[in-house]
């Protein structure tokens, strides 16, 4: 028995003797060849060439190592709740910024002379020029202002300047008025007759005319949106034929604001499209009819007489036409007053919408319109959103202004 358990262990000793040697070379060429991989020899110098290795290292299976088991218990994380953001809603104030920049400057000028002189007056004539008040309206306001200050009723300049708010808020509130809303409105009155006579038409029809471009269909859209949130069943008129895109934007207005929505064909007659929708609100209980309308200039009698007929269908019984607004695009200025004067020789225009006020330092063009058109601004768009769009506020605009 001793014999084979000391040749038994004689062989462990010489493999003991020999393994360890294998297992050390093997180690150290381990590093030798990761240091040359990485560029520096053992000692951090650059690698020196080396001869083959004596002794073929055997390759060392690595030993798989568990994870011990974790006695933290992660609880779930739960999700924050994210507040929306409120969106800020369209004030005058808000959204004038452009226009109120344009006369600060000059405004600053006047109060920081202490008194009325010739550059007092040379100031305001220019702000109010370039803010597109007009040259006639300026002149209007301020050589009222001048005889006021002459006779000694307007002392100082800063009761020159609140004599000139007060006086631009008198001037646009002239004749102002809001919009002939249905009787199925909270705050719907009556309306004007219809036309052809009829005692008591069912539906009520809203005309919007204007150029190509400055947010007509847009406006019909919007106004369909804050109607139908009210509680009135709208009908849209898609009466832009002419224009594919038109009739295409509308329906998606339609889809947006719950409104029922009439369409004709591309090129088709824009009256039948009118009378249509009339007849259908009428059939189907709705309360208004939003009509869109075209709005090309380059063939000014065509346009006209279009307009003449689309007025004349849409007052038919069972409809009555209570508002024709004309849209005009603030930005173009001076340029909306040529404009209107087109459609104003087309049919009765009773009231302006005026887009894209927060888009310009032109606000003076509210003043303009007033005195050279003779025709109350209703309502004015104060941003892209739906809810931008909102109702005339004389005083309001002012101060923003201001």
């Amino acid at each position: 028995m001793i014999g084979p358990v000391v040749a038994a262990s004689s062989d462990v000793a010489v493999g003991l003797a020999v393994g360890i040697p294998v297992v050390v070379v093997a180690a150290v060429t381990g590093v030798v060849v990761r240091l040359r991989r990485r560029g520096r020899g053992p000692s951090g110098a650059p690698p020196v060439p080396a001869g083959p290795p004596s002794v073929e290292a055997a390759p060392v299976e690595a030993a798989p190592v568990e994870a011990a088991p974790s006695s933290v218990e992660v609880a779930p994380v739960e999700a924050v709740p994210v507040e929306a953001v409120p969106v800020e809603a369209a004030t005058f104030r808000g959204r004038m910024g452009k226009a109120r920049g344009l006369l600060a400057g000059y405004l600053g000028s006047v109060r920081s002379r202490q008194r009325i002189d010739g550059a007092t007056w040379d100031d305001l004539e220019e702000a109010l020029i370039r803010a597109d008040v007009g040259v006639g309206a300026t002149d209007a306001v301020l050589d009222d202002l001048r005889a006021r200050v002459k006779a000694g009723s307007i002392v100082g300049v800063e009761a020159l300047l609140d004599a000139l708010k007060a006086d631009l808020v008198s001037a646009l509130s002239a004749g102002s008025s809001g919009l002939h809303l249905p009787v199925g409105h909270p705050a719907g009155r009556d309306a004007p007759a219809a036309s052809d006579g009829d005692e008591e038409p069912a539906v009520d029809v809203w005309l919007f005319v204007g150029v190509n471009g400055v947010g007509k269909t847009t406006t019909v859209g919007k106004v369909a949106s804050r109607l139908t949130g009210e509680g009135i069943r709208v009908m849209l008129a898609a009466g832009d034929t002419f224009r594919a895109a038109a009739g295409e934007q509308l329906e998606l207005w339609s889809q947006r604001s719950g409104a029922d929505i009439v369409r004709g064909t591309e090129g088709g007659d824009p009256s039948a499209v009118v009378f249509d929708a009339v007849q259908r609100a009428a059939a189907r209980g709705h309360d208004l009819v939003l009509a869109d309308t075209a709005g090309r200039l380059h063939n000014k009698v065509n346009l006209i007489e279009e307009l003449k007929k689309i007025r004349r269908v849409a007052g038919r019984a069972p409809g009555r036409v209570t508002e024709v607004l004309l849209v005009l695009d603030a930005t173009t200025g001076q340029n909306g007053l040529a404009q209107a004067k087109v459609f104003l020789d087309a049919v009765e225009v009773t009231g302006v919408v005026l887009t894209k006020l927060d888009g310009t330092a032109k606000g003076g063009i509210v003043v303009a319109i007033q005195r050279e058109l003779g025709l109350p601004v209703k309502l004015v768009g104060l941003g892209e959103g739906p809810d931008d769009l909102v109702d005339f506020d004389p005083p309001a605009f002012v101060d923003a202004l201001f």
